[in-house]
């Protein structure tokens, strides 16, 4: 029997440690295009141009900011997980 190719990944214990995987690494890079796009209004803004709104900006950084605080909560949490079973006793 063959096994799905996530359950190649990192985590091995039936593909679940790679589908978090998978799924925190896109997590973490639409966050960065988010970021990236936020750059890029900034920018336009500064240039003055008419096509791109103030409020169309700071709507794109409130949501960039909302993003990246709750990855960093996930990161956070995940060290803490990893931290409590490394210091369980056996």
């Amino acid at each position: 029997m063959k096994r799905p190719a996530s359950a190649n990944g990192p985590g091995g214990a039936g593909g679940v440690g790679g589908g978090f995987a998978d799924n925190f690494k896109t997590a973490l890079k639409e966050v960065s295009a988010s970021q990236n796009e936020v750059t890029r209004l900034q920018t336009e803004v500064q240039l003055g141009n008419p096509k791109v709104s103030l409020e169309e900006t700071m709507l794109a950084m409130q949501k960039a900011q909302i993003g990246f605080q709750t990855t960093l909560n996930v990161r956070n949490r995940m060290v803490q997980a990893y931290t409590d079973i490394m210091n369980m006793s056996v």
